[in-house]
C-alpha cells in the first residue's frame, strides 16, 4: 500500500487501553500524527478546539458516549470531519443508528489493523478530495461515471442500465454496508419492484463482475445487504 504523501491529523477517542496504544503506535509508525481521548467530554473538547483530518470514535465510551458525542459534533459544532466508528456492537441496527447521526464509516471489533489503515486513508482522501469524483475505484474495479464504463484488471465490462445503478451505489459505499431497501431505493426510487428483481439483477451482474475473475468482489451479508470489497484486502464475511 502507497501511504499519503502527508498522512494526517487523527483524533483517537477510545477508551480501552490495549486497543488505543495499539492503533496509536500503529498508526504513528505509519507517518500519521494523534492526539487521543479516554472519554467522550475530552473528546469531544479536543474535536471542536484543534483541526483533525478523521477521528476514530469507540461507540461505549464513559462520560459520553460515541452516539452522542457524534451527534453533537455535526449538530451543534457544524464538524464536518470524517468520522470512523470503532465498535464491538455489530447489529445491522447499530450500524444504522451510526450512520444516521453522521459517522462517515465502521468498524466492527475485532478488527485487522491494516484494514482500519485501509478505511482511514480512503475518508482522508475523499475527505482532501484527492479521489476524482468520476471515477470510482475499489481494487482492481473502476466505474468511469462520465463514460459510464466498467473495467476490471483493464477489462472492459459489458452491464445494463440497472447493473450499473446497482454497482455505483455498492461501489460509492465502499466498503460499508448497504442494505437491500437502500440499494432498491437508488435504483427504483419509491416504486420498488418485487423481491425477486433485485437478486435478478445481482446475480447477473456477478456474472460480468466477479465470476471470470479468480476473486469476487461482491459480498453478501446474510439478511443484511451487500458490500464491495477490495478481494486483496483481509475479509472475513463469506460470499454464498
Amino acid at each position: 500500500m502507497i501511504p499519503l504523501s502527508h498522512p494526517g491529523q487523527l483524533l483517537l477517542i477510545e477508551d480501552h487501553r490495549d486497543i488505543a496504544e495499539m492503533v496509536y503506535e500503529y498508526l504513528e509508525g505509519r507517518g500519521y500524527t494523534l492526539d487521543h481521548a479516554g472519554d467522550g467530554l475530552t473528546g469531544l473538547h479536543l474535536a471542536v478546539s484543534n483541526s483533525y483530518d478523521l477521528i476514530i470514535l469507540d461507540l461505549m465510551l464513559p462520560g459520553l458516549d460515541g452516539l452522542e458525542l457524534c451527534e453533537r459534533l455535526r449538530k451543534e459544532a457544524r464538524c464536518p470531519t470524517p468520522i470512523l466508528m470503532l465498535t464491538a456492537r455489530d447489529t445491522l441496527q447499530d450500524k444504522i443508528a451510526g450512520f444516521e447521526v453522521g459517522a462517515d464509516d465502521y468498524l466492527v471489533k475485532p478488527f485487522d489493523i491494516q484494514e482500519l489503515e485501509a478505511r482511514v486513508r480512503a475518508l482522508i482522501r475523499r475527505h482532501r478530495g484527492e479521489v476524482n469524483p468520476e471515477l470510482l475505484r475499489v481494487g482492481d474495479l473502476s466505474f468511469d461515471l462520465a463514460t459510464l464504463q466498467v473495467q476490471r484488471a483493464g477489462i472492459t465490462l459489458d452491464l445494463s442500465p440497472t447493473a450499473l445503478k446497482i454497482l455505483k451505489v455498492l461501489m460509492r459505499a465502499s466498503p460499508r454496508l448497504v442494505t437491500r431497501s437502500e440499494i432498491e431505493r437508488e435504483v427504483w426510487g419509491d416504486v420498488v419492484p418485487d423481491s425477486d428483481t433485485l437478486r435478478s439483477h445481482l446475480y447477473n451482474l456477478r456474472k460480468v463482475v466477479d465470476k471470470p475473475f479468480p476473486h469476487p468482489v461482491i459480498c453478501t451479508m446474510q439478511g443484511l445487504g451487500y458490500r464491495l470489497i477490495d478481494p486483496h484486502e483481509k475479509q472475513t464475511e463469506n460470499r454464498p
